[in-house]
């Protein structure tokens, strides 16, 4: 929700193409030899080809990213981010990432985050880490008679993410991870006074949690997939035996399928589970409109502790680096016994468009902008990558 940018960092890119361009000169070569045509190397006195300049090792993108949210105001985000494999060596595991990026909006909002992503041992490790800090300016929305009514919070914190997987074989990753941090949330002045106040208004929280993956992946290029599945499935369990101000568990299920209609066109598919446990603040429940699940609806607008969300996209490459897409997906929010503040159990459809503009040709990077329409409303959302 803070960077849009950072979605670059869980992706993973084919490398075929470089091996057949390595493969050309010596291919050619050998064809002039049979064909009885001598070559530089058979010519006395011929100028020795120059060598082919090796490619670069990686790829390096920055782009500022302009942001109008319901939720955070307008403003922007600079965002970078540097694609590279980690060792020259490896010709095996899937390139890494490292990079970061800000967020300032005219409501007051600042942040920034630092992260990467490494693949090692050929494939057989995958580490993730990302430290962000900041405060985010943001409405919460009162449900029933105080649906249309928003409480306006101010929220300062920072967050620590680690994460370690391991390949045990058949594409399948499992691994620890670990999220720390602390947060501070205040109500800032507003005329309305009949939204009901969230409990954790003025505590300062510590939040920190132990907890596991379980990935699975086959897309041969995860920045722009065009076939295969991935699955993954995270558990974070935070408690006070680590120093938590809460006791509660968060539990995510994410299946992703990709269908090749033709060298340009893609269908897409994404299936999403949440679910909390415990007694988690409002902002440790599933929240409906982050991450894309789905796109239409203001992320603050729905805290529940239990959502699922699934949505189809047509994704099309045009000529000059464009391409267009077209999305649909229904979701439903279902509210814990707890939540009765939040509302009821809801059906909540959504739809839209958007551009793409191709950032990196290597690793095929796409700059996204999205409109989305939902049940209350609609959102436009411009960031790194694709929405899933």
């Amino acid at each position: 929700m803070l960077i849009a940018g950072v979605y670059i960092f869980f992706g993973s890119p084919c490398g075929a193409q470089e091996e057949a361009r390595g493969q050309a000169p010596a291919d050619s070569v050998k064809a002039a030899s049979q064909a009885g045509q001598p070559t530089n190397q058979e010519q006395p006195g011929a100028q020795p080809e120059k060598e082919a300049k090796s490619p670069p090792r990686g790829t390096f993108i920055a782009v500022p990213i302009p942001i109008s949210s319901p939720a955070l105001g307008t403003g922007i985000i600079p965002a970078a981010g540097y694609i590279f494999p980690f060792s020259k060596k490896d010709k095996i595991s899937s390139p890494s990432v490292i990079g970061g990026g800000g967020l300032i909006t005219n409501n007051g909002s600042r942040a920034f985050v630092l992260a990467g992503q490494f693949y090692l041992k050929e494939n057989r490790y995958r580490i993730t880490a990302a430290y962000l800090r900041g405060n985010l300016n943001y409405d919460v929305y009162g449900t029933g008679v105080f649906e249309d009514r928003k409480l306006p919070l101010k929220q300062t914190g920072q967050v620590f993410f680690g994460e370690l997987l391991r390949q045990v074989g058949w594409k399948l990753y499992v691994g620890p991870r670990l999220i720390t941090g602390y947060s501070v949330v205040t109500q800032e002045p507003s005329d309305e006074h009949d939204v009901p106040v969230p409990p954790d208004i003025g505590l300062h929280t510590n939040l920190t949690a132990l907890g596991f993956k379980v990935f699975r992946d086959t897309v041969p290029n995860r920045f722009y997939p065009t076939q295969g599945t991935s699955f993954n499935f995270t558990a974070d369990f935070f408690t006070g035996a680590l120093g938590s101000t809460y006791s509660y568990q968060s539990y995510t299920a994410v299946f992703n399928k990709y269908w090749s209609l033709d060298r340009k066109q893609v269908l897409a598919y994404n299936a999403y589970l949440c679910g909390t446990g415990g007694d988690p603040p409002f902002y440790g429940n599933c929240i409906y409109g982050a991450s894309n699940e789905l796109r239409g609806y203001t992320a603050g607008r729905y805290f529940t502790s239990y959502m699922v969300a699934t949505q189809l996209e047509y994704r099309v490459a045009l000529p000059k680096r464009f391409g267009l897409v077209a999305f649909g997906g229904v979701g439903e929010i279902i509210p814990g016994e707890n939540q009765s503040s939040y509302g009821g159990q809801k059906f909540l459809p959504g739809a839209g468009g958007g551009v793409r503009f191709l950032l990196s040709k290597q690793y095929h990077v796409n700059l996204r902008v999205d409109y989305g329409i939902g049940r209350d409303g609609h959102t436009v959302g411009m960031s790194i990558g694709e929405a899933f």
